[in-house]
């Protein structure tokens, strides 16, 4: 009911049955080649829109990332996409701080990080729970720029000191993702939807403040 409603309000309500059979395909792997770390294979399929993107072959991409120290990692097109609009939006200043607000797992991180490094940027990131906040100090460990991480509410951390720019990646019910989390048609309610819209929101104005 909730995507008929979407889609109808913008006159695209015959478009249901295509995006139900959307979110039952099995996805595509992509791997991104952290910028100035690591390249991509050269046979390798670019990804349409990310520069740092590229398809799996088949097979389990371990040996991939291993291979390449942990520069090369599994990420979506779409997340990678997400770290570069931030860091290339407009050029960087040499000195210039970033934070990742809400970084678990890490993925945007890394290639934050990774553009940082390159422009002669800082990053900090922060992640709420202790848990996921491992996860995003794994996912920088490869990369030589220190990544400090701290574990608060991120409507609290975003007014600790100024930055150039803030990366929002705020939870959500991952409706818009099943094809990666299909358990979250079974996991989230209508209800859910309020109390995460207002967690956004506090989020984007504690950032934007």
């Amino acid at each position: 009911r909730a995507f008929r409603r979407a889609l109808a309000a913008e006159g695209r309500a015959d478009e249901l049955d295509a995006l139900l059979d959307a979110d039952n395909t099995a996805p595509v792997v992509t791997l991104a080649a952290l910028p100035g770390l690591a390249e991509r294979p050269a046979d390798a399929a670019a990804t349409p829109y990310s520069p740092i993107g590229f398809r799996s072959a088949g097979g389990d991409p371990a040996g991939v990332v291993t291979a390449s120290g942990g520069l090369v990692r599994v990420q979506d097109e779409g997340s990678q996409l997400a770290a570069l609009a931030l860091a290339r939006a407009v050029p960087v200043r040499a000195g210039e701080k970033w934070l990742d607000l809400c970084a678990a797992p890490g993925g945007k991180t890394a290639v934050l990080a990774a553009e940082a490094l390159a422009h002669g940027a800082s990053l900090e990131a922060n992640e709420v729970s202790p848990a996921r906040a491992g996860l995003v100090r794994d996912s920088v460990a490869a990369i030589p720029l220190p990544v400090p991480v701290s574990e608060e509410d991120g409507r609290v951390r975003a007014g600790r000191g100024r930055y150039d720019r803030i990366l929002v990646d705020a939870p959500c019910t991952g409706l818009g993702a099943l094809r990666r989390r299909p358990e979250s048609r079974w996991r989230r309610t209508p209800a859910d939807l309020a109390e995460l819209t207002g967690l956004q929101a506090e989020l984007l104005d504690a950032a934007v403040g």
